[in-house]
């Protein structure tokens, strides 16, 4: 927040509307976007799924009981390869 008040000149304070045609309002609204894509990846990327190599069953790490839980749900791409394979 304190970054766009200093983006701006002391008499834009005061102007309530901004052109959506102006560099500051690209600029503002790129740093805005970042920040969203930044925090999104933060958040999602311990609960990524996992396959399991043997069952080709879905899991993810659950931190709570420090092991694996299984989500019933098998990797479609997986069970070809495993089909093809035996």
């Amino acid at each position: 927040m304190l970054f766009l008040v200093i983006v701006f000149k002391r008499e834009e304070l005061y102007n309530p509307m901004i052109s959506i045609y102006s560099s500051k309002f690209a600029v503002i609204l790129i740093i805005i976007l970042a920040g969203i894509f930044g925090l999104q990846l933060m958040s999602n990327s311990g609960n990524s799924p996992l396959i399991d190599a043997e069952t080709c069953e879905l899991y993810i790490k659950d931190p709570q009981i420090s092991g694996k839980r299984y989500l019933n749900e098998f990797d479609s791409k997986c069970m070809e390869f495993k089909n093809l394979n035996p």
